[in-house]
């Protein structure tokens, strides 16, 4: 597995194929935007004509793309990934995506011959250029075994949790977590304040205890308490995600009312927060 495909030359896909380029591998590309292609071709990665030319080309496809809408239209367009893959040829999908979407396009390739792992990523632009982004994969072990030192070159950290879809399931349980931890973050925030208390201060004092996470310890200290919002996740791709997590409860049949509430709250926001703010401003969601 030494060639390797990247389809999605975005935000994440361009640091994942110049990472996986710095990791010794030959790279090539494909998007559909000029300009996603322009920079890194002068990089050296190999771009394409077609999601079909780059599927018959290489041993392992990276998908790195925004919505299940989007992969299921790279796989069955008339010019996409079944029309040029070959038997053998490994798909990794890095996209935040439905698991039944998920599992719909990893048997219409298996039927082709073609292997499928769901791998989506945490760490952003920066994880994806530096290769230190962390990993959920869903898929066969065998299938990850196998292209492990690929995702060595892209990643930091992975963890199988399952068969496919498990990642897609993963991730999006994940983000609903941080979604309701930015939420209660930013009301304690605000009580402080309200209490006369520096928030920066007590979010000191619950990181050396059980109320710490993830939100507290690294996305307020780096996007929040600063003012930056600059950590290159919006609110639109976060809102996705909650709806996405939503409708697995639905189709679960699950009774998750803190969760729904969540939902709601950040289907809400948009009234107030447009789609390309970053997804860190939901501290900031006071609704009326």
């Amino acid at each position: 597995m030494k060639h390797i495909g990247v389809a999605g030359l975005g935000n994440m896909g361009r640091g994942m194929a110049l990472s996986l380029q710095r990791g010794g591998f030959t790279v090539s590309g494909y998007d559909p935007a000029a300009v996603a292609t322009e920079g890194i071709a002068r990089e050296g990665v190999g771009i394409v004509a077609s999601v079909a030319a780059l599927a018959a080309a290489v041993d392992v496809l990276i998908l790195s793309l925004p919505t299940s809408d989007v992969v299921e239209a790279v796989v069955f367009g008339a010019d996409g990934l079944l029309a040029g893959a070959k038997p053998g040829l490994l798909v990794v999908d890095t996209t935040t995506a439905d698991p039944d979407s998920t599992r719909k396009v990893a048997a219409a390739l298996a039927d082709k011959g073609v292997r499928f792992i769901d791998a989506p990523v945490s760490g952003g632009p920066k994880g994806a250029a530096t290769g230190s982004m962390t990993m959920v994969l869903g898929g066969a072990a065998e299938d990850i075994a196998a292209v492990t030192p690929v995702l060595e070159a892209m990643s930091a950290k992975r963890i199988h949790v399952g068969p496919v879809g498990a990642g897609h399931v993963t991730k999006l349980l994940n983000n609903l977590m941080c979604g309701a931890h930015l939420i209660v973050a930013g009301e304690a925030a605000r009580i402080a304040a309200a209490a006369g208390l520096d928030p920066q201060q007590i979010f000191e004092g619950i990181n050396a205890g059980s109320g710490r996470s993830g939100v507290t310890q690294a996305n307020y200290p780096t996007w929040i308490s600063n003012d930056a919002f600059n950590s290159g996740f919006t609110m639109k791709l976060m809102r996705k995600d909650l709806r996405l997590a939503m409708g697995l409860l639905a189709d679960l049949g699950m009774s998750a009312p803190l969760s729904g509430e969540v939902g709601r709250l950040w289907a809400a926001s948009s009234a107030t927060l447009a789609d390309g703010e970053d997804f860190n401003r939901i501290v900031q969601f006071i609704e009326k």
